[in-house]
């Protein structure tokens, strides 16, 4: 053991010094936290950032979920730094800017309803003149949509009365008669939509330019809302209604570490590839309507999926192997060299505990040729023997005991060799 400790213990050393430098160029592991920027209570965003949250947590990830005005403020957070994660409209970037933020991809679609009180005209967009529209609050992703859309079509914000209500305040609005057209961005689900489709006094317009507008904006799309798909037994709607989409995609800060982010994305894929009301399977998530840069970690996903390691491995493993890739560099330059010395040198010592007696051994054969006198040769007998009883307390490793055995026998054919000269001795005298 002591052999191996003083060959194998430097060898050692050496691999734990380089492992220590490799570490300090490590990748650092992924936040224990993270802030989400959701949106209004009761909206898809805020349902989509409570869901992506759960799925964190089950990461043993710390999450906090904002409550906020909609997508531009989600947006303006995240470059702000005060969120890491948010949900944001398609169709924004232009105006905001995509500084310090990327896209993993759209996860689902997230249609312009143009609702109207029943007792009124209203075809297209230009029938908007002259009305009580909610449009948006401020900060929200549908404020910049539908004054887009009406600024193209026309409706310039001096032609009708803009109202700062969205989601479910524009909802009640409407029902309530306070306002006569609610323009609102949200998921098919959301249950204040299904209820205004229910109700007898409002109707839903079917955006006819809405294969124009996909033309022009590349974040939109046109979908339909089939007929009886909200709700197959009351037949709602009554027919096919033809919608304009943005997508809701995830935005994350430029700098959030890709491990949190291959989990978002492992998470979109899980719960929106198969499809909804609005969209065929295999549609989201995708980069293709993200207005936003796409992260560089989503498009390798896209590329190639999940790495091998987060195949076979949980998360907090294959994220430590996935971080600890870059000590295998230095670990094999190290190694290679090491491994092959390490043998030979140890082979050296073990076999120097016994050829280092081979020059006294030489010493005292000649000092036995060259003696003159009995006394002299007694004198290299007595050493050789202190030498033999020395050897016998040598330990060497099994494979090495025919080496001792052999300086074993060397010392005795020494010892011999002496005493034959003596005898010769002796013999000449008499």
């Amino acid at each position: 053991m002591k052999d191996f400790i003083r060959v194998w213990g430097p060898l050692i050393l050496v691999v734990v010094i380089g492992v220590v430098v490799a570490l300090m160029f490590v990748t650092p592991p992924p936040p224990k936290k993270v802030t989400i920027a959701g949106g209004a209570v009761g909206g898809a965003y805020a349902d989509a950032a409570v869901h992506y949250a759960d799925a964190l947590r089950e990461k043993d990830i710390e999450v906090e979920v904002l409550t906020t005005a909609g997508s531009v403020d989600n947006l303006d957070k995240i470059k702000k730094k005060q969120a890491d994660i948010g949900i944001v409209q398609t169709g924004l970037a232009a105006d905001l800017g995509t500084e310090g933020v990327r896209s993993i991809g759209a996860v689902f679609y997230e249609p312009l309803w143009i609702f109207y009180r029943s007792n009124l005209q209203i075809a297209e967009l230009q029938d908007i003149v002259g009305k009580r529209a909610a449009i948006g609050p401020e900060g929200s992703g549908v404020r910049v949509l539908a004054s887009l859309l009406l600024s193209e079509a026309g409706v310039t914000p001096d032609k009708f009365e803009a109202v700062p209500l969205g989601g479910a305040a524009a909802a009640s609005a409407l029902k309530a008669g306070e306002i006569d057209v609610a323009l609102v961005v949200s998921g098919a689900t959301t249950p204040f939509i299904a209820d205004l489709i229910a109700d007898p006094n409002v109707k839903l317009m079917s955006l006819a330019e809405a294969h124009a507008l996909a033309r022009r904006h590349s974040y939109l799309d046109e979908v339909t809302l089939y007929r009886g798909v909200v709700d197959l037994a009351n037949i709602l709607p009554k027919e096919d209604v033809t919608l304009i989409a943005p997508a809701a995609q995830i935005v994350v800060r430029e700098d959030l570490h890709p491990a949190i982010q291959s989990l978002l994305i492992e998470e979109a894929f899980r719960e929106h590839a198969g499809g909804s009301v609005l969209a065929d399977p295999g549609r989201f998530p995708t980069p293709t309507l993200s207005d936003i840069p796409v992260a560089e970690e989503a498009e390798r996903y896209y590329k190639n999926g999940p790495t091998f390691l987060r195949r076979v491995f949980p998360f907090s493993v294959a994220n430590f192997l996935e971080r600890a890739w870059v000590l295998a560099i230095p670990l094999i330059t190290l190694l290679i060299p090491l491994v092959r010395a390490a043998p030979p040198l140890y082979r050296w010592r073990i076999r120097r505990k016994i050829y280092v007696w081979y020059r006294n051994l030489r010493d005292l054969e000649a000092a036995g040729r060259a003696a003159s006198t009995p006394e002299a040769r007694r004198d290299v007998r007595a050493k050789l023997a202190d030498i033999q009883a020395q050897t016998g307390e040598v330990q060497v490793p099994l494979s090495y005991t025919d080496d001792l055995y052999r300086l074993r026998s060397h010392i005795r054919f020494v010892s011999e060799l002496i005493d034959k000269l003596s005898d010769e001795d002796k013999y000449d005298r008499v």
